[in-house]
């Protein structure tokens, strides 16, 4: 069978995905390796993979201050690229071709920016992958972008205003992309056509879009190559620990509070001021609170736990506070319950205006984010039984998909 490398970077709604299908692919007896941050080297050999380090080293994971440049609503996609990826693309290039150049294929997350240039290199056949809608940059069905969301209100005028806001988003981040054409000058390729973060990041084979099409459908300027395949669910077997347990079976159901796994690096006063939310309403909370220190003298009613799998805890929540990330908000779509999302950057202030347009969800800016607006917009998610309604309507649809099996698939046709 084939030798494929799985490639990534980020977090672990990045990593886990990819975990999702390679175990698929090993299954079908492919040679899987991974190559990606060395702060994951114990999880996937600890799955049975072979790992190779490829840099960056994600160190937000264990610096807060860095995680709080990376999350910046304002400037931090300029700083994940010009200041993390960028600087590290040749270590990226050469720790990467190390990987591939005895593998098959090249199965690659967005953010590896090298993909493309080691596998024109090697005369490989590869694969990218889209985590979420904001990826395709569409005029028909255009993403909130952080930095200027305001923009977001020109969406009802139709594709030439959106098209002028997607046109705007490639000159602000056109000077990022020098890096990459200078690298691939000294390699001898080809020019690209376009700016190699928007329009000319996809795999000229194959595109797997690892979301749902409840969040989104394919629109007539994606690329042609594309497929749509459904999330891929990954969180692995870790069980709930007796304390939580416990708390779940003598009470109601909870709200739970979570900012994912890159976001809790930099909380804020999330915390603090969830507890108090969760005060006013009367309700039971549980807090997956990471690394950070447990919040003093919690009532009885409030559990603090560092981590739980959300396959497992979501199901058991009434409502979920949370970060936006895809991960986490396909999880919440899974688990079928209503969301309150505070999101940060990136990715996450457009899928919150998704989750919303499909009505399992309200949104609420984290300059916002106090006990008493909070309460105010959990009150009115579990008061409106509507929310609830479509939660398990759209639970429903996911259940039904089978995202990894649709992406392996693909997958084995491109080695075929």
């Amino acid at each position: 069978m084939s030798r494929i490398v799985v490639t990534t970077i980020g977090s672990l709604g990045d990593l886990h995905p990819k975990i999702a299908i390679a175990l698929e692919l090993r299954q079908r007896g492919h040679d899987v390796v991974f190559a990606t941050h060395k702060e994951y080297q114990a999880k996937i050999e600890a799955l049975g993979f072979e790992f190779h380090r490829m840099r960056p080293d994600n160190t937000a994971l264990n610096d807060p201050q860095e995680m709080a440049r990376a999350m910046d609503l304002q400037t931090g996609s300029e700083y994940i690229i010009r200041k993390w990826i960028c600087p590290s693309l040749r270590e990226m290039y050469s720790d990467l071709m190390d990987s591939a150049k005895n593998a098959d294929f090249i199965f690659a997350g967005e953010g590896v920016i090298a993909a493309p240039l080691v596998a024109e290199k090697l005369g490989m056949r590869w694969a990218s992958s889209a985590m979420a809608p904001i990826s395709f940059f569409s005029v028909y069905d255009p993403p909130v972008l952080a930095p200027f969301p305001f923009l977001a209100k020109l969406r009802r005028f139709g594709a030439i205003a959106n098209r002028g806001v997607i046109n705007f988003a490639k000159l602000v981040s056109n000077s990022w992309a020098e890096p990459v054409h200078q690298l691939r000058r000294e390699l001898g390729l080809s020019a690209l056509k376009g700016n190699p973060f928007i329009d000319d990041k996809f795999s000229p084979y194959l595109v797997l879009a690892l979301f749902s099409p409840v969040l989104a459908k394919p629109q007539l300027d994606w690329v042609a190559n594309t497929v749509t395949c459904g999330f891929t669910f990954y969180d692995g077997s870790t069980e709930l620990t007796p304390e939580l347990k416990q708390f779940l079976d003598a009470g109601e159901p909870p709200i739970v509070f979570t900012l994912g796994s890159a976001a809790v690096m930099d909380p804020g006063n999330f915390y603090q001021e969830s507890i108090q939310a969760a005060k006013q309403l009367n309700r039971r909370a549980v807090l997956l609170i990471g690394k950070n220190t447990p919040p003093e003298n919690l009532s009885e009613d409030i559990l603090a736990v560092s981590y739980a799998p959300y396959s497992q805890i979501f199901p058991h929540a009434c409502a979920i506070a949370h970060q936006g990330g895809i991960g986490t908000t396909a999880q919440a779509l899974r688990a079928g319950r209503p969301t309150l999302v505070m999101p940060y950057s990136h990715d996450q202030p457009d899928n919150a205006a998704r989750v919303e347009r499909l009505g399992t969800s309200r949104t609420i800016s984290r300059k916002q984010y106090s006990a008493s607006p909070t309460a105010k917009e959990l009150r009115e998610l579990l008061d409106n039984p509507s929310y609830a309604a479509k939660a398990t309507q759209i639970k429903r649809i996911i259940q039904l998909e089978n995202g990894v099996c649709v992406a392996c698939d693909q997958i084995e046709k491109q080695l075929k």
